[in-house]
């Protein structure tokens, strides 16, 4: 079984990536995609405990809206389009963990779109793209 990793990232761009994942699943005889969305953050923040405990409520609180909005709707698609999909949404630093899901997942290959924010390395690839295509342990494509 083909597995892909789609890291969608809310906007236009990580709709180019779902749709080329579309058209790769559609060709393979048996594919499994993989959405994925990570909010960035950092696990290293010296706070008091009531300063813990609002964070873990706004962490739950970002999940459940990015599964509303962002990657439940993907899912749906590409289940109505009679594919397999199922989607997996976590915290941390975007290339790092959407390497280790793709990893952990046995994944084939990770789609993902550039983003045109920042400097020039970003304007090429996106940063966390670019540090994905040099540092992912499985091949990585990116959607211009």
């Amino acid at each position: 079984m083909m597995k892909l990793v789609i890291g969608l990232d809310g906007r236009s761009s990580g709709e180019k990536a779902l749709a080329f994942a579309k058209s790769l699943a559609e060709k393979a005889d048996d594919c499994e995609l993989i959405v994925v969305y990570v909010i960035e953050w950092s696990p290293f923040s010296f706070q008091t405990a009531a300063e813990n405990a609002e964070r873990h409520r706004r962490r739950e609180e970002e999940i459940s809206i990015a599964r509303e909005r962002v990657v439940d709707p993907a899912v749906a698609d590409l289940k109505a389009a009679g594919l397999n999909a199922r989607a997996i949404v976590r915290h941390g630093d975007v290339a790092d963990t959407i390497d280790s899901i793709a990893h952990s997942e046995g994944a084939s290959q990770i789609v993902v779109a550039r983003s045109s924010d920042g400097g020039l390395t970003s304007r090429i690839f996106g940063s966390s793209t670019a540090s994905l295509v040099m540092n992912a342990r499985v091949p990585v494509t990116v959607v211009a």
